[in-house]
């Protein structure tokens, strides 16, 4: 197999330097290494790289791999370990504490925060490390097992490494203000999330940690969000789950029966039609008026055809489908 090119280091290096990079950019930084090819147009080529490079790295036990951002359906690309031991601990720069205190964020997030995939800041703070060290000697009792770097674990403590670990894009604070997972617990803990009995994306089969539920309570199917609104885009697509329930319409979701209606383009009326119906419109309305009015106050020929004039000339200044040609043409009329 012939070496990885300087293409293949740029792009690695980019990653391993930056950490994960959304689709946008890594795709930029693509097409700028291989003479402006858009990996849109040049699949393949973008396909095979990415090949080439994985192949090298499986060595390592390392993959670059993309991975979805579940809380806005963002696409990343990043460079994960395969390997999860104690060794592999020990290229993290957080501490036995640190990596409890993840940990025990990381269940309360997939487990306890139900659909919404978020806890609230004074959760996080108050989320207990204790149970998340395992002591080998069961003879002892636990608490007097623990390290005392467990049981001294302050909540300054906790405050400064939950801050780090959203800074490191571990942890991500979602729209709403509250904690949820970063783009690199996506990446790196996808084969540990998929095996902790997290339920599975109805669409894309990914584990469900910021997903929408069936409105059926007896029905346990979970979509994502993103995956909703793909598997729904056509219009006439069927909205109903496996057991018959029609699913609601997301925030934000494009409502395909809104232009049902809408006339096709050649049905579309053309600007004089409508400039002629909005001046019938306006004289019928002076008429009517004018005959309601009785003898008395009934408008003279002459003052009853200034009025429609000017009624004509008002109708014509309004915005409408006539475009800029029937307005030189009123203009025209006008001065004549």
């Amino acid at each position: 197999m012939a070496p990885l090119s300087w293409r293949h280091h740029t792009l690695l290096q980019a990653l391993l330097s930056r950490g994960p990079l959304s689709e946008r950019d890594f795709h930029a930084l693509f097409s700028a290494i291989s003479g402006g090819k858009n990996p849109a147009t040049h699949r393949h080529l973008f396909n095979d790289t990415l090949l080439k490079i994985n192949k090298e790295l499986a060595y390592l036990q390392f993959e670059l791999r993309a991975g979805i951002n579940q809380y806005d359906g963002t696409v990343y690309y990043g460079v994960v370990n395969n390997i999860a031991d104690e060794e592999a601990k020990l290229g993290s720069k957080f501490s036995v504490p640190q990596i409890a205190f993840y940990k025990g964020l990381l269940e309360a997030i997939v487990h306890e925060a139900g659909n919404d995939g978020s806890i609230t800041n004074i959760d996080a703070l108050n989320t207990r490390i204790e149970n998340q060290v395992v002591i080998a000697d069961a003879s002892l009792g636990s608490q007097s097992r623990l390290p005392t770097s467990i049981t001294n674990f302050s909540l300054s403590q906790k405050e400064k490494t939950l801050n780090e670990l959203i800074q490191d894009r571990w942890l991500s604070y979602t729209s709403t203000g509250k904690i949820g997972l970063g783009i690199r617990s996506f990446l790196d803990l996808r084969s540990w999330l998929r095996s902790n009995d997290i339920p599975s994306c109805e669409v894309c089969n990914e584990a469900c940690i910021k997903a929408s539920s069936c409105p059926n309570e007896g029905c346990n199917v979970r979509i994502h969000g993103y995956c909703l609104k793909k598997k729904f885009s056509q219009r006439k697509a069927s909205r109903a789950c496996g057991c018959g329930t029609e699913w609601p319409r997301l925030e934000g979701e494009d409502d395909g029966a809104e232009d049902v209606n809408e006339p096709e383009e050649d049905q579309v009326p053309s600007a004089n039609q409508h400039s002629r119906t909005r001046r019938r419109g306006v004289k019928s309305e002076l008429v009517e008026e004018n005959e309601r009015a009785g003898p008395s106050a009934r408008m003279t020929r002459r003052s009853l055809r200034s009025s429609k004039a000017e009624a004509v000339e008002a109708a014509q200044e309004v915005p409408s489908a006539a475009g800029p040609s029937q307005s030189t043409r009123a203009s025209k009329r006008r001065k004549n």
